[in-house]
């Protein structure tokens, strides 16, 4: 059986294709490229060139057409590429049929994400949730493993020793994937029982896309150190700190990132990770608001919340990141086509559908320091609501409270 962890090199050049679909138009599967070029350069490789096509949908036989499919291996063979990066993913039919045109290394979105995670994870928890995503990816790919067996293929002579080789290798993984699952039952009733442990203090963490800042403003927050660069995924395994702000002490987590078209099985396996999401009073929505689609940005998190969450109504606090970095490109007075994100100033986008939000929303630089003390006050309120429920008696604590106490954290 092949290794399951792909060996990226950091010099390993690749090329990036996806599709424009009725569903999926060329500004958004542009976007997703430039995406999908992000996670190869976290994972290590180097995009050389992205190629899209319009179809109705992606080829049964090889996800491109097969004019778009020659196209894409003539540019391979003349400049040295060495893997081709589909943006969604394929089945074992297809990436045998690319594989053989091509003949570079074929990965989907799901494969290379797999791989970040892989190359991420450091503690037992994550590795273990990694590995039973790989292997849940692999199982219904085992076919391509096995086209050096072509001859035998048909109807008539598959009972031969290929399939036979399949089956075993489709039990070995069946075992493993039971077995994973058991490992991480007894890390979620470990971790079950810290999380006991803790007492009933409040506990905030921070959620949001993968790359918007959360693991800067948790070290902004807690004075920690907790792992953070631009990259996507930097973060895999679940941070906690005791903060305190003013006289109430919380506890803050910081979480894995979301990000768009990501597996179901992987999600599904880190749901213990998770559950430091599920069990906690306050969420902080962090947003990179400087990107141009950060809205679709917040309906992936919220997806995916629901679903890790099973639609529990958490109180929220959109935290609007990266204010220093937020830009846009105004209007001419004789422009008369639509107004966009990319010609609004931020001032006026706060006065759009964020206005609603009331209290529960704020606008910060964790990079710059920019609004901390706003944030602060934010979390103070919604935590100390919170911590009153439960040890209403400690009222007294709070009458001496001060605005200029949390700025001077």
């Amino acid at each position: 059986m092949k290794d399951l962890i792909i060996d990226n090199e950091s010099s390993e050049r690749a090329i990036l294709v996806g599709l424009i679909t009725p569903s999926q138009n060329e500004a958004k599967a542009s976007e997703y490229l430039d995406e999908l070029a992000f996670l190869a350069d976290t994972a290590g490789a180097v995009t050389v060139r992205k190629f899209l096509q319009r179809l109705p949908g992606a080829d049964s036989r090889t996800f491109v057409g097969k004019g778009k499919l020659e196209e894409i291996r003539q540019y391979v063979e003349t400049n040295d590429i060495g893997m081709a990066i589909f943006d969604d993913d394929l089945t074992s039919k297809q990436v045998a049929n690319i594989e053989r045109e091509l003949k570079v290394k074929i990965l989907d979105r799901t494969s290379l994400i797999l791989d970040i995670f892989a190359k991420r994870a450091q503690t037992a928890n994550a590795k273990t949730q990694v590995e039973l995503a790989q292997y849940q990816y692999l199982l219904p790919r085992l076919t391509r493993m096995w086209t050096h067996l072509e001859r035998q293929r048909g109807g008539i002579g598959m009972r031969g020793p290929g399939e036979t080789q399949i089956e075993t290798d489709r039990r070995i993984i069946l075992d493993k994937i039971s077995r994973l699952k058991a490992e991480l039952k007894d890390i979620d009733r470990q971790k079950s029982i810290q999380r006991k442990n803790r007492g009933k203090l409040t506990r905030v963490a921070l959620v949001g896309y993968t790359n918007v800042g959360k693991s800067t403003l948790m070290n902004l927050l807690s004075k920690s150190d907790v792992f953070a660069e631009n990259k996507l995924f930097a973060t895999l395994d679940t941070t906690v700190r005791k903060v305190i702000i003013d006289n109430l002490p919380f506890l803050l987590t910081d979480t894995v990132g979301f990000i768009r078209k990501l597996p179901t099985h992987l999600v599904e396996s880190f749901k213990s990770t998770l559950d430091e999401v599920r069990d906690a009073d306050v969420l902080l929505h962090v947003v990179d608001i400087s990107h141009p689609n950060f809205e679709e940005q917040i309906e992936v998190v919220n997806r995916t919340l629901a679903e890790v969450c099973g639609g529990a109504d958490k109180p929220m606090i959109m935290v609007f990141n990266k204010i220093d970095a937020f830009s846009y490109t105004p209007k001419d007075s004789d422009d008369l086509t639509p107004r966009t994100r990319d010609n609004v100033p931020l001032e006026e986008l706060k006065e759009s559908w964020m206005s609603r939000m009331g209290n529960d929303a704020v606008f910060i630089s964790a990079k710059k320091g920019i609004n901390i003390d706003e944030l602060k006050q934010k979390i103070y309120e919604k935590a100390k609501e919170i911590h009153l429920t439960r040890f209403p008696y400690n009222d007294f604590l709070f009458q001496k409270y001060d605005e200029s106490d949390i700025s001077a954290e």
